[in-house]
C-alpha cells in the first residue's frame, strides 16, 4: 500500500481539501489526521471492519478501547445512553477540546470500536482539520494515536509516516499538534466521576465542574498490572516507550542529577549509546552527555508539547539507555508522568 501525504494549513482550509480523506473514511479505510492533542488514526467508529483495520495498522490489542471523535453534541445522545447531567457540564464548558467522556453506549456503536465493553468513550476536538474532516466525512470518527502500538504517539505527520507507512492510504499533515499530550478521559458511568488518564485539563480544571471527582487508581499507580479491564487507552499496556531501556529518578532534584550522571557514566563506559532527558534547569548538569531537555519546569504546557517528539529524538540517535528525571506532579505535570512512567515500564528508582 502507497501511504500519501497531504499537507494542509489551517488558515486557508477548505472542505474541498478534505473530499478524499472523508471519500476514503466513507469507504471503510483508514486516515490519519491532526488533532489539538496527538494525531490520530481514523476510521468509521460505526464499521466493525473500519476498527479493526485500525487494530491491525497499529498492532494494537483488541481489548484496548477507540476514542469516538464527534463534530456535534447531538451526537452524544445517538452514541450514548442514560447521559448524566454532569456530561453535558462537562461538554458545556470543555468542548470541543482535550477531553473524552466515557458512557453507556448504544447498540449502534460496536463492541469492535469499544474494545469489547458496554461503555464508549466520546470526544469532540478543537482542532479545525479534524472537526471539518468529521463534518465533511459526515461520520463519527474512532481515532486512537497514529502511532505504532507502544510507540511514542505522535503530534508531527513525520512521526505517523515512520510508524504506519505502507500500513494507510493516506496522512493528513496540519504540522505540529499544539498540546502534544492526549486528551484528559473521564469515566461518568460510576457512581463518582473517575480520571482514567490525565490530560491537558487536570483534576483542578475539573474540579471546579465536578467536585467529587477521583483518579482511578490505575492513573496512580507505580507498577505493571496487565490484568486490569482497560475502560479507556492507554490504561493496560505499556505506551508511549522509546525503543532504548528508559529509568526515570525521583526525588530532591539534586539527587536525581548525581543518579542520572552516575548511571549514565556507566553505561557509557560499557560502550553504550546512552541519552539523558533533563529539564532547562538540568541541561547544564550533564555536560559531556547527549542531554536533551524538553523545557523549563515551570512550563508544564511546554513541556508536554515536546515530550513524544524528545522521546522520537532518543530513538533517531539509537540510544540503548535513557535516563530522565522526574516532573511535578500536579496540574498537566501529572499527564507527563503519567506517560514518562509508562514509556518507562514502571521502571522508576526513588533516590
Amino acid at each position: 500500500m502507497v501511504t500519501r501525504m497531504v499537507e494542509l494549513c489551517r488558515d486557508s482550509l477548505t472542505e474541498e481539501q478534505l473530499m478524499e480523506a472523508a471519500a476514503l473514511l466513507r469507504a471503510g479505510e483508514l486516515v490519519a489526521f491532526p488533532t489539538e492533542t496527538v494525531y490520530g488514526l481514523g476510521g468509521n467508529a460505526l464499521d466493525p471492519g473500519a476498527s479493526a483495520k485500525i487494530y491491525a495498522a497499529k498492532g494494537r490489542p483488541s481489548d484496548n478501547p477507540l476514542i469516538v471523535h464527534i463534530a456535534d453534541t447531538a451526537a452524544l445522545p445517538v452514541l450514548a445512553r442514560d447521559i448524566p447531567e454532569s456530561a453535558m457540564l462537562l461538554a458545556k464548558r470543555f468542548w470541543p477540546g482535550p477531553m473524552t467522556l466515557i458512557l453507556k453506549k448504544q447498540d449502534i456503536v460496536p463492541k469492535e470500536t469499544t474494545g469489547g465493553l458496554d461503555t464508549v468513550a466520546i470526544r469532540m476536538p478543537s482542532d479545525p482539520i479534524a472537526a471539518m474532516l468529521i463534518r465533511v466525512s459526515g461520520l463519527y470518527i474512532a481515532a486512537p494515536s497514529a502511532n505504532a502500538s507502544g510507540r511514542p504517539s505522535t503530534t508531527k505527520a513525520q512521526h505517523v509516516y515512520e510508524d504506519l507507512n505502507g500500513r494507510i492510504p493516506m496522512i493528513l499533515d496540519g504540522g505540529s499538534s499544539a498540546i502534544g499530550l492526549e486528551s484528559t478521559i473521564i469515566d461518568l458511568t460510576g457512581e463518582k466521576p473517575m480520571i482514567l488518564r490525565p490530560g491537558y485539563i487536570s483534576i483542578e480544571d475539573v474540579k471546579e465542574i465536578l467536585p467529587d471527582v477521583l483518579y482511578d487508581p490505575a492513573v496512580l499507580k507505580r507498577e505493571r498490572n496487565d490484568t486490569i479491564v482497560a475502560k479507556a487507552p492507554g490504561m493496560k499496556y505499556r505506551h508511549y516507550a522509546p525503543k532504548g531501556e528508559l529509568t526515570i529518578f525521583e526525588g530532591a532534584l539534586s539527587d536525581v542529577v548525581e543518579a542520572v550522571r552516575a548511571h549514565a557514566l556507566e553505561k557509557v563506559n560499557q560502550g553504550c549509546c546512552v541519552a539523558i532527558l533533563a529539564s532547562e534547569e538540568t541541561k547544564d548538569s550533564y555536560e559531556g552527555y547527549n542531554v536533551y531537555s524538553v523545557g523549563d519546569r515551570e512550563d508544564e504546557a511546554g513541556i508536554a508539547a515536546r515530550l513524544f517528539d524528545t522521546l522520537r529524538e532518543f530513538d533517531r540517535m539509537g540510544a540503548d539507555y535513557i535516563f530522565g528525571e522526574c516532573f511535578n506532579t500536579e496540574g498537566v505535570g501529572q499527564a507527563v508522568m503519567n506517560r514518562l512512567v509508562k514509556a518507562a515500564g514502571y521502571h522508576i528508582e526513588t533516590v
